[in-house]
């Protein structure tokens, strides 16, 4: 178990290590247009997304099943989410279908995280 533990960490910082931050950020470019810091965004704002609760910005109006997902946007719920929302939030009002790409996903968790 123990081992295990020390391979998920290992795996986890390399692929930060790995992260293209300027390509997650070009990649993020598709999401923000929806996820904005303007007050009548789409979409919530995704500033300081990780460590966060899901639903948890009170000027954002969250559909149900966001709401019941009581999720904590770690780097791993957030790539499962990034990778295919509906799977993660079934019923998701996000009009987004996913990205398929791996690099994509990693690229765009660690751009997201710089997100202060």
């Amino acid at each position: 178990m123990l081992a295990a533990l020390g391979a998920t960490a290992i795996l986890a910082a390399s692929r930060a290590s790995a992260a293209d931050l300027a390509h997650g950020k070009q990649v993020f470019a598709t999401c923000a247009a929806c996820h904005t810091e303007k007050p009548d965004a789409v979409g919530p704002s995704l500033k300081g997304i990780v460590g966060r609760k899901s639903a948890a910005l009170d000027d954002f109006r969250y559909s149900g099943p966001m709401r019941r997902a009581n999720l904590v946007w770690d780097e791993m719920t957030l790539r499962q989410f990034v990778a295919n929302p509906q799977a993660k939030v079934a019923g998701t009002r996000m009009p987004f279908d996913g990205l398929t790409e791996q690099k994509d996903v990693d690229d765009v968790v660690a751009y997201l995280a710089t997100l202060k």
